[in-house]
């Protein structure tokens, strides 16, 4: 990645161009980066999955966001979040909710869509399960946490470190494994009196989908959220079997394909949530555009907390 003048994108059918206030950095600009992602922009093209922007300017055929909004989106690649402009298909835009800042406002959408899918619509957590979280300082596991929290689960996040166990626990963890020195399975088993977690969510994979199928509880739910450790594993389903659990798989992008209406759906209740205070993105830190390069590869790294946002007039 490097930082380079190109010329301003043109909106086209359906499209908005976006003045872009702050973009989150993700783990798939690394994939994307790294054309291991499932989809894959041709080159050059400009990183940046999610954003909050203003409405410049607007294609053919749409409507209801006039220039001036404040929007949060998925920009239409090859141009990226990570500019001073981009594009953002007008159906794909959802009012920036107003008791949120710029930088919070553009992690509203990829990690808590995630999260309030998976844990809703996928694993229908109710109140009082307990709730597992991986990663639970990371971008996507902060989500998970804050959600859980405001469904009225008790909510355990698993962390590595010290300070990203702080962070859980500033996040509403009632219950933290710093899995670098707790066996996970067994410190999960004596919090639970021995059930084991109701919901799993895990968007790490490998040893953390093999600590999940050792402590998840009878008819609980494991819910596969992606890969970050980079190994994908192969459950046992003959254990899922012995034990009753389900495993579910969870790409949100397909309900924006299948479903669109839902995802609006999901967006309001986010910003109602917002509103009351029962959820809020954590940003960490907030970088001008010549930070991207770095920032995105610490988050494949695995060492940042919550999430970075870039802030192109920053």
């Amino acid at each position: 990645m490097r930082l380079q003048e190109t010329p301003r994108p043109e909106p086209g059918p359906g499209e908005l161009l976006v003045r872009v206030r702050a973009a989150a950095v993700n783990f798939p600009d690394a994939l994307l980066a790294r054309g291991l992602y499932q989809v894959r922009p041709p080159l050059p093209f400009t990183p940046g999955v999610e954003l909050c922007g203003t409405v410049e300017a607007a294609g053919p055929g749409t409507e209801g966001r006039p220039p001036g909004s404040r929007i949060i989106g998925q920009p239409v690649l090859p141009s990226g979040a990570f500019a001073e402009y981009a594009l953002v298909a007008a159906d794909n835009a959802h009012p920036a909710p107003e008791e949120l800042d710029d930088a919070e406002a553009a992690a509203l959408y990829i990690g808590y869509q995630t999260g309030w899918f998976g844990l809703h619509r996928r694993a229908r957590l109710a109140a009082g399960e307990t709730l597992l979280v991986h990663a639970a300082a990371g971008g996507v596991g902060s989500a998970a946490v804050q959600l859980g929290k405001a469904a009225g689960a008790r909510v355990i996040g698993v962390v590595g470190g010290p300070e990203k166990a702080a962070t859980a626990r500033g996040l509403g963890c009632d219950e933290v494994i710093d899995r670098r020195t707790d066996d996970v399975a067994a410190a999960v088993k004596e919090a639970t009196g021995g059930r084991g977690a109701d919901v799993i969510y895990d968007p790490v994979g490998g040893q953390a989908y093999a600590q999940s199928a050792k402590c998840v509880a009878f008819e609980g739910r494991i819910i596969v959220v992606g890969f970050a450790s980079g190994t994908i594993p192969t459950p046992g389903l003959n254990h899922a079997l012995v034990k009753n659990y389900s495993i579910l798989g969870l790409h949100w992008g397909l309900y924006r394909q299948r479903d669109p209406e839902s995802v609006h759906a999901c967006h309001r209740e986010l910003t109602a949530l917002a509103a009351k205070g029962a959820i809020r993105p954590l940003i960490s830190e907030r970088l001008p555009l010549s930070g991207a390069a770095d920032a995105v590869q610490r988050v494949a790294d695995g060492i940042t907390t919550g999430r970075i946002a870039i802030l192109p007039a920053g």
